[in-house]
């Protein structure tokens, strides 16, 4: 019998790169509004390109630096890896009390990226008041990630674990509903938009590759050329909706919302179109032998996930009918 030699898990490669790009200084991204947020998103998109599961800690890192500024939260130390673990699903949920001069955590979080690699957190936790976000240290004593509560294999390496809070000291950032009711809630909506975006180019590489280097057929180069379109869309779409923050960061003009939900709809339509053209066009022999490549189709199914789907059209249908648009 031959016996592989162990390798490392999926989110123990992510976890080292994470780390490398934050102590490196790559993701010291400029701050969403600040006259840069292009530059931002651009950094997410290719970082998400290579690796859409680093993509997602680096965004959920980038947007948590962004909220402790935006939110007067305390300085994150030197080194620090943050994540945002904000989903408020079904099921088993994050209650936060105060007592004793201190906020403390008790309950089950779901869907927490970076669950071992994270040194901090923001995360949102119901209390009497309604649902606020607090400040936390994921090594602090009573935090514990539930190994195997993500068996999925698409987004593996983001190492999106339940995460259990057992009397976990907290500090509170904000204040109730301070996290969904700012600006930058929206501004970090299209970070996330931007890694879909880098996502569905990483998927069309190798259709663009082929392309370059043989006779691929008519019908696999009108698929490239759909998908050209498509990219191209999205890309300017991401520009606009970038420069549209910078002049309106504190978004007086009450934009944030619709801009929000016309891109992030966008980008996965668009990526969802570059999964199922790239698919036809390639054919199984990418999926069956390259890794690489398998691997960000299912990385890309799943985090597209994080879309809303026709909630979201249908939040933005309704924002159009009572405020109306410029079409």
């Amino acid at each position: 019998m031959i016996i592989a030699p162990d390798q490392p898990e999926a989110w123990e490669q992510t976890a080292r790169a994470f780390t490398a790009a934050v102590d490196s200084g790559q993701l010291d991204l400029p701050l969403p509004g600040h006259g840069r947020t292009r530059v931002r998103w651009a950094a997410l998109a290719g970082l998400a390109e290579a690796d859409l599961s680093l993509g997602r800690l680096a965004e959920g890192h980038a947007d948590a630096l962004a909220i402790l500024d935006e939110l007067g939260g305390p300085p994150p130390p030197a080194g620090s890896r943050w994540g945002v673990w904000a989903a408020m699903p079904p099921g088993p949920s994050l209650t936060a009390a105060h007592y004793d001069g201190t906020w403390w955590l008790d309950g089950t979080k779901q869907y927490c990226s970076g669950a071992r690699v994270c040194t901090h957190v923001l995360v949102t936790a119901q209390t009497p008041d309604g649902v606020r976000l607090f400040a936390a240290e994921v090594a602090a004593d009573g935090v514990r990630p539930v190994p195997g509560s993500w068996p999925a294999v698409g987004m593996a390496g983001s190492d999106t674990l339940d995460v259990r809070f057992g009397r976990v000291p907290a500090t509170a950032v904000g204040p109730p509903g301070g996290y969904v009711n700012r600006p930058g809630f929206t501004h970090g909506g299209g970070g996330v938009a931007a890694c879909w975006y880098g996502g569905a180019r990483g998927v069309a590489r190798p259709l663009l590759a082929a392309a370059r280097q043989r006779d691929i057929g008519p019908h696999a180069f009108a698929h490239l050329g759909a998908i050209d379109i498509a990219l191209r869309s999205a890309m300017a779409a991401l520009d606009q909706a970038a420069d549209e923050i910078d002049d309106d960061p504190l978004d007086r003009k009450d934009a944030g919302s619709r801009r929000a939900l016309r891109v992030r709809t966008l980008i996965e339509a668009v990526a969802t179109e570059v999964l199922d053209r790239a698919g036809r066009a390639l054919g199984a022999g990418p999926l069956g032998h390259d890794g690489d490549h398998a691997r960000r189709v299912a990385d890309l199914t799943v985090y597209l996930r994080q879309h809303h789907a026709e909630r979201d059209t249908e939040q933005l249908g309704r924002l159009v009918a009572k405020e109306g648009t410029n079409w």
